[in-house]
């Protein structure tokens, strides 16, 4: 209860903050305005090699921070970011023990209350929030299902695309607000609070803040390992909470966000076999319920695009870079296309760099300098290239194999690098001092090679096309805040804190209900038909997901032009 109530008063404390803030009118979009007519350079000279290795030196170091030069022409130091209280991974930890739902229904409805400031306020600084409104077309869908589910017809899981950090948040509007609404509107009423548990990466606490690990189990969390090939006590408890549970389950089957609304990564296998899994567990009890999976798409736009803001992260950039920055002085009256050419540059003048650091450092043969450097599927090739060495440095420290995706790899380095830092191995309180010290060495080493994976991580579902296929406002936000996690990261940022880039619209679609308890008979007829029958329901929640994405851009609000 104490640790509820910290909780409690620390969101109270964001939002009186927050409010604060926007009352002194500290700039439009929570200090955008201000924060973007400041500039940074990192401390060395970025025109050669030799300033990049000063750079790479500086954002490796964990204690070290960039030293803030205001570039010519655009005026002020930006202040150090607010530190986090986050663990030291610089120094060995005892092992992450599985953190098991404790649902408690009054912190969901606490939460709920907070909603409408949690979407448009700021209150973490990895959550950049500026979400309003939030819609769905057709709620009624959601609102059958858990009528079904509340009369004990069905057992729901809900599979949402997850592209972003803020997707909970919405969700979470979608079942207080929205399907209530529809569910008084079809005639019947609902028990609440409408809610679902839900999996999510036993790692975001560590990064996050620990208090985080409390206010998950509170509200129905499930923590996994992604990496590992399997986690016995996450499935355990998912398996658990899908057949008992007062509430549906939600998962993400991406597995990790990748930063696209309209590009969705390879799904895991993982959803689809739950999801075949809970059928069996209802048919050995004796439960005649059926399995319902429910796709859920969610994707954001912006109704009025900030071009403004888009130009002042353009100018940052290309001064964390060493660039000319290239500001426009009427950015509202410059056409998408001229944008471009700047967002291409940064991502050459990038790719060029960590070329050559790691062909100097680690050995890595860069692929052949193409001909046009605007050719995309040439980009695309040389960051493909860049990332496999990337990785190849910390399997290479792991011992690890360079088998399968890069979403794979990057989740079984992290598997690798926790091993090292959170030690199942050895009673860290026993150890002799010098053993002590070997362990900390250890996971400083590792914290170091996990960086490698994080640079991959965040390019995984970049194409080198997705800008020039459709040069929308949308698309060129996302790329550019890409770029943006990448600069920080070089800069030694661990939770880099994103800019707004205007008000964002949530738009939620809902798919049609698969029902897999229809499917339990090709899946039981053997384990070649079980694997058979788990890909093609995985195939077919890919294919609704991308269904919803167009659907999605369908229904959003009318584009309008800024003020």
């Amino acid at each position: 209860m104490a640790m509820g109530c910290r909780v409690v008063w620390s969101c109270i404390q964001s939002c009186i903050q927050g409010l604060l803030a926007w009352r002194e009118g500290l700039g439009r979009s929570e200090g955008y305005g201000q924060r973007f007519w400041q500039g940074q350079r990192i401390s060395g000279n970025a025109a050669g090699l030799t300033g990049l290795v000063q750079q790479t030196k500086t954002a490796y170091s964990p204690r070290s921070q960039s030293q803030n030069v205001p570039y010519s022409g655009l005026c002020k130091p930006r202040l150090p970011p607010r530190r986090l209280p986050l663990p030291k991974l610089n120094r060995a930890q005892p092992p992450l023990g599985f953190i098991p739902p404790r649902y408690r229904p009054w912190v969901v409805q606490g939460a709920y209350m907070l909603l409408p400031l949690m979407l448009r306020l700021r209150l973490r600084p990895w959550l950049p929030a500026g979400i309003w409104p939030v819609t769905c077309p057709n709620p009624e869908v959601l609102a059958d299902c858990f009528h079904q589910f509340q009369a004990g017809k069905i057992r729901l899981i809900m599979a949402f695309r997850h592209s972003q950090v803020d997707d909970p948040i919405c969700l979470s509007y979608l079942f207080s607000r929205l399907v209530p609404r529809a569910a008084r509107q079809q005639g019947f009423g609902l028990r609440r609070p409408l809610h679902s548990f839900f999996m999510y990466d036993r790692g975001m606490p560590l990064w996050a803040g620990r208090w985080l690990s409390w206010f998950f189990a509170a509200i129905g969390g499930i923590p996994v390992h992604r990496g590992r090939r399997l986690d016995l006590k996450a499935l355990k408890s998912v398996r658990e909470q899908i057949m008992t549970a007062p509430l549906p389950v939600t998962i993400a089957p991406e597995g990790a966000t990748n930063g696209h609304g309209e590009i969705i990564s390879d799904l895991e296998p993982g959803t689809a076999q739950l999801a075949f899994w809970a059928v069996e567990d209802l048919q050995k009890a004796g439960r005649s319920e059926q399995v319902l999976l429910l796709p859920v798409g969610l994707r954001y736009v912006y109704p009025r695009p900030d071009w403004a803001a888009l130009n002042r992260l353009l100018a940052q950039l290309e001064a964390d870079c060493g660039l000319p920055v290239q500001s426009f002085s009427a950015p509202a009256a410059m056409e998408p296309e001229d944008y471009y050419p700047r967002l291409i540059g940064l991502g050459q003048h990038l790719l060029a760099r960590l070329e050559q650091f790691y062909q100097r450092f680690y050995g890595f043969t860069p692929a052949a300098q193409p001909i046009d450097n605007s050719d995309s599927a040439q980009i695309a090739q040389r960051l493909g290239h860049l990332l496999d060495a990337a990785l190849a440095v910390g399997e290479r420290f792991f011992a690890l194999p360079s088998t399968g995706t890069l979403v794979t790899r990057c989740r079984r380095l992290e598997e690798a690098g926790w091993s090292y830092i959170y030690r199942e191995d050895a009673d860290l309180e026993q150890l002799a001092p010098v053993d002590r010290g070997l362990a900390d060495w250890m996971a400083e080493q590792a914290t170091l090679h996990m960086r490698h994976m994080r640079l991959a991580e965040s390019f995984v579902a970049v194409t080198g096309h997705y800008v020039k296929d459709r040069p929308t406002f949308e698309r060129f936000a996302e790329t550019t805040l890409i770029l943006f996690d990448l600069v920080e990261r070089i800069k030694g940022t661990r939770v880099p804190k994103r800019p707004q880039l205007g008000t964002r619209q949530a738009v939620i679609t809902l798919g049609e209900p698969i029902n897999i308890s229809d499917r339990w008979s090709d899946y039981a007829q053997s384990r070649r038909s079980a694997k058979a029958a788990v890909e093609g329901l995985t195939h077919d929640i890919q294919t609704a997901l991308e269904e919803l994405i167009l659907a999605g851009d369908r229904t959003a609000a009318p584009r309008r032009s800024p003020d």
